[in-house]
């Protein structure tokens, strides 16, 4: 056919979500799936007036007059394509996207951004999910179709193109209408956090990740890759940091973008597979369907996942394993105090960052003329510049001088270039000159030398930087920071606030005052994370966390802090309880969800001590469970419960966990 000028046209495009894996597990029976597919869908196209153009695999390319016909058509094919079992290849389902805009037709065939459009609509669907332009919005609310109506799923940008689309789901009976976001660039980053400050010294090492999933700097095609990278090295080599800002440099080179999974709160390896789907926003099934849920949700896609301290959790690796293997566009990050010992896995240790050259104390480095070029040369190196960054953060006024250069070099050398250990140092700048933080960390790493030796060295080096830190504390700081270890994951201010007032062993100490948890967050050694709700949160990096819990333990009031624990959150639970089922169900649910961590925790410790009050928890939180999809993990707590002898809980807790 001759070439012609653009038209407007109505497109549909569709084709089978997950279908790549369908033909390698299942090759005959899919052929005829397709076969039966593809005769549903082009019927559904013609008996409204459609024109199909072209198909490429299972993707059909449909053109229609009007959107009204184009969408009516969409709704039969979904709902003839839903009557069929497709048992034999463990079930099908299609995605479809409508653009009504101008295009070139040539050679029977379309062209132009409309048909671009389209694609990248269709590329944001889901299977069983029909999404449609916001043009086609306008059209139809024109004239309302009866039958169909239309869901607001918001302005989103969509991969390569500029203008950002408002994207609609078609809503009608007998069609699925529950779906995660649509998959465009502003759902990418699912969970990615923003780090509050910059990225310092590891150029090198984004560079050479880039290098090894197979992207280089030059805009050219990536190449085969490593498809599993592990960022591995002690706590508070900055792991974790590195791990974000590969995650956002590489968005762009995935399709669809980045998954952020943090399991630094797990250490049950059972629950690392549900932590993923409710990352991917895949509902738990239950009955052991997990994997395969999370398997057909990113068997399709082109993405990067993020699995941040693994090392809690080694048991889950052949998860890790399984889901590269059934999932060939699937890229893996992780982070881990140690190797995966994966085929295929690519070890970068993440090293300290670059010290300054070795200058005795009291030297003079100058320039060709004389000139001191201390200043300069001390500058240079990244452990210095992470120091000066948050130094200045806390004492704006601060810089470095030819009077302070040196001093500072020592404690960054001191210190192993290790970024966690120097913050905590830049931190007392505020209080304490660079020569006395240099005198107090000489005495602190001289006092704590000769750790356990079957720990890394590192380790060893950053357990003295947070002893040395730790030892600055007044008494009454160094109770609160030894207590403060009992929550799992951080709290909530008022639980903060409630274990100031907690008496000590046999009620024998006063309670502890407000201002000192200020002062452990102006020290650096506790933070304030504030949520989407403004909730404000307390937390602790984990290895900070880890050395506060070993006070705790050798504390005498450490059962007190431990009872205590449980029973708050065994509170905050009944008390959140009545609320699942009320108007302020989603209010509660949120609640008992950033409290999760906790959760499980007391009720590990109340399962050990109390039964009759670990049955109570459970029965608190069998709904949350149930309603938020954490349904494997609530019947392997409620089997447990169970257990108990009956004597030993209340008849009507038993009741509830048995229901």
């Amino acid at each position: 056919m001759s070439e012609r000028e653009a038209e407007k046209v109505t497109l549909l495009f569709s084709d089978i979500e997950g279908s790549t894996r369908r033909w390698e597990h299942h090759p005959r029976a899919m052929a005829v799936a397709l076969a039966r597919h593809d005769a549903l869908l082009r019927a559904a196209i013609l008996d409204h007036g459609g024109t199909v153009f072209k198909t490429v695999g299972d993707a059909f390319c449909a053109v229609f007059a009007t959107a009204e016909a184009a969408m009516r058509a969409a709704v039969a094919a979904q709902r003839a394509l839903a009557a069929e079992s497709w048992v034999e290849i463990g079930g099908l389902r299609v995605r479809i996207a409508i653009h009504t805009g101008e295009a070139e037709r040539r050679d029977n065939d379309y062209f132009g951004p409309s048909v671009n459009r389209v694609a990248r609509l269709l590329g944001a669907a889901y299977g069983g999910q029909v999404l449609i332009s916001g043009r086609v919005a306008e059209l139809v609310q024109e004239q309302p179709l009866a039958g169909i109506s239309l869901r607001d799923l918001g302005q989103h940008r969509l991969r390569d193109l500029i203008e950002t689309e408002r994207i609609f789901q078609l809503v009608a009976p007998e069609l699925a209408v529950d779906f995660p976001p649509p998959k465009t660039l502003d759902s990418q980053l699912r969970g990615l956090p923003v780090p509050p400050t910059p990225l310092i010294g590891r150029e090198r090492e984004v560079a050479t990740v880039r290098e090894w999933l197979g992207f280089d700097n030059s805009g050219s095609p990536p190449r085969d890759g490593a498809r599993l990278v592990t960022l591995t090295g002690p706590g508070g080599a900055g792991k974790t940091r590195l791990a974000l800002e590969l995650a956002s440099v590489l968005v762009p080179e995935f399709a669809d973008g980045v998954v952020f999974v943090p399991l630094a709160d797990l250490t049950d390896a059972a629950l690392v597979l549900p932590a993923i789907a409710a990352r991917l926003e895949v509902a738990d099934p239950g009955g052991g369907r997990t994997r395969e849920a999370v398997i057909e949700r990113l068997e399709p896609l082109d993405l990067l996942m993020v699995l941040d301290n693994l090392e809690q959790v080694m048991a889950a690796t052949p998860i890790v394993a399984e889901l590269l293997a059934a999932c060939p566009r699937l890229t893996v990050l992780a982070t881990s105090r140690e190797r995966l010992n994966l085929r295929g896995e690519r070890e970068l240790p993440v090293p300290p960052l670059p010290l300054p050259g070795l200058v005795p104390l009291g030297a003079e480095v100058t320039g060709p003329r004389g000139e001191s070029r201390l200043v300069e040369r001390v500058g240079e190196s990244a452990a210095v510049r992470l120091f000066l960054d948050r130094a200045t953060a806390t004492k704006p006024s601060f810089e470095l001088t030819t009077e302070n250069a040196l001093a500072i070099a020592e404690i960054c050398r001191r210190l192993d270039g290790l970024p966690l250990a120097i913050e905590l140092a830049a931190a007392r700048i505020r209080m304490l000159s660079p020569s006395a933080l240099l005198s107090r960390l000489d005495r602190r790493l001289d006092l704590l030398a000769g750790g356990a030796r079957d720990l890394p060295s590192r380790q060893q080096t950053m357990r003295n930087a947070v002893a040395w830190s730790h030892d600055l504390l007044t008494s009454e700081e160094q109770r609160l920071f030894a207590r403060l270890a009992i929550f799992a994951g951080g709290a909530a201010s008022e639980s903060a606030e409630a274990i100031l007032g907690l008496d000590g062993l046999d009620g024998d100490t006063e309670p502890l005052d407000f201002e000192i948890l200020e002062m452990l967050v102006d020290k650096s050694l506790v933070r304030l994370d504030h949520g989407a709700d403004d909730e404000t949160r307390i937390a602790m990096f984990e290895t900070i966390r880890d050395y506060a819990a070993e006070q705790l333990a050798l504390a005498d009031e450490a059962l007190v802090v431990a009872r205590w624990h449980a029973r708050h959150f065994l509170a905050r639970a009944v008390e959140a309880a009545p609320g699942l089922e009320g108007p302020a169900q989603v209010e509660s649910l949120n609640r008992l969800e950033r409290d999760h961590a906790n959760l499980r925790a007391a009720l590990d410790w109340l399962g050990a001590h109390d039964a009759a009050a670990a049955t109570t928890l459970g029965g608190a939180l069998w709904r949350f469970w149930l309603l938020r999809g954490h349904f494997s993990e609530g019947r392997v707590r409620l089997e447990r419960l169970i257990q108990f002898p009956a004597a030993s809980v209340s008849a009507a807790d038993r009741i509830v966990v048995l229901n």
